[in-house]
């Protein structure tokens, strides 16, 4: 007896470890985003790719391998990116750190190796054009995280493509690129790149001190504001361009209109009265909200 109540701190140790490892490599890899890509290649599938909404296109052969190749690769760049931003992290959010603290970067490196390989494995089976297009993310991933990030722009252009391929290799696989998925990957650049510029606005302090390039750094706040205007106007003529085209719904214009127009009009007024961090960080939040609305306007194209 003794020594079955001697081992039930042990059990417990193990399990709240497990826990917290658990929790630390789900929040590395930064798990609700990999739930918006599977929504979002899930909703290309079964919205744009034929008439109307099939949910039963989401069900065939090689969709799952699909968007696990896409989820995978997604998850090691959020890993690389950590890897390589230990020191700039230490003071952009010191507090939400975990490659060197909580995770090892030996490990965190291993991790992303592992996933980044079966990725463009599986990508490879399902079809060359697909396992061509994963191992392009992967590259730019690491040299993303590696130099391109410190360069002005490049490294906010190149994650605003990925965000658009993430959309388009799913017409790729199908064989069924056409007008309304360029669109919407359109869309996914305009609004990934607006917040690319904007998080780079947010993290400027530690950016600044490990010689990044980033357009706040090299412009200024005020020249970089000038910079996005230009931005968020081309983004909102494009929404425009969509809500008023003759073959629209009603009701998919009226919800463009109120949750994702109407936001980004909100956008621009934010953005003009913002000059410190948390102003920057609420920015960043409304993109998100703005590009789930907009992902979500795919179950009314039809």
């Amino acid at each position: 007896m003794p020594c079955a109540f001697a081992a039930q701190p042990y059990l417990y140790t193990s399990h709240t470890t497990l826990s917290i490892y658990v929790k630390a490599y789900l929040s590395l890899i930064r798990f609700p985003n990999l739930v918006l890509i599977v929504l979002s290649q899930a909703l290309v599938q079964a919205c744009l790719l034929v008439a109307g909404v099939n949910w039963g296109m989401v069900a065939r052969p090689g969709f799952a391998a699909l968007t696990l190749s896409t989820v995978l690769i997604a998850a090691a760049g959020y890993i690389i990116n950590d890897y390589y931003d230990v020191k700039i992290d230490a003071i952009n959010k010191p507090e939400r750190m975990l490659v060197g603290k909580a995770i090892r970067r030996r490990r965190a490196m291993f991790a992303h190796l592992v996933l980044s390989t079966a990725g463009v494995v599986i990508g490879l089976a399902l079809a060359i054009p697909v396992g061509l297009i994963n191992m392009g993310a992967v590259l730019l991933l690491w040299g993303y995280s590696a130099r391109l990030k410190k360069m002005l722009l490049v490294g906010n252009v190149v994650i605003a493509l990925l965000s658009a391929s993430m959309l388009l290799v799913v017409a790729v696989y199908d064989d069924a690129l056409n007008k309304i998925t360029l669109g919407y990957a359109l869309f996914a650049f305009l609004i990934s790149l607006i917040r690319e510029i904007i998080k780079d606005m947010e993290d400027m302090k530690g950016d600044a001190s490990f010689d990044c390039r980033t357009l706040p750094i090299v412009a200024g706040i005020r020249n970089t504001k000038l910079v996005l205007y230009p931005l968020v106007a081309l983004f909102l003529a494009f929404l425009l361009v969509v809500v008023f085209h003759r073959r629209t719904a009603l009701l998919f214009d009226s919800y463009m209109l109120l949750l994702v127009l109407l936001p980004s009009i909100w956008l621009v007024i934010k953005l003009a009265r913002s000059d410190r961090r948390r102003d920057f960080a609420y920015l960043s939040n409304l993109n998100k909200f703005i590009m789930l609305t907009g992902i979500l306007s795919m179950l009314l194209v039809g």
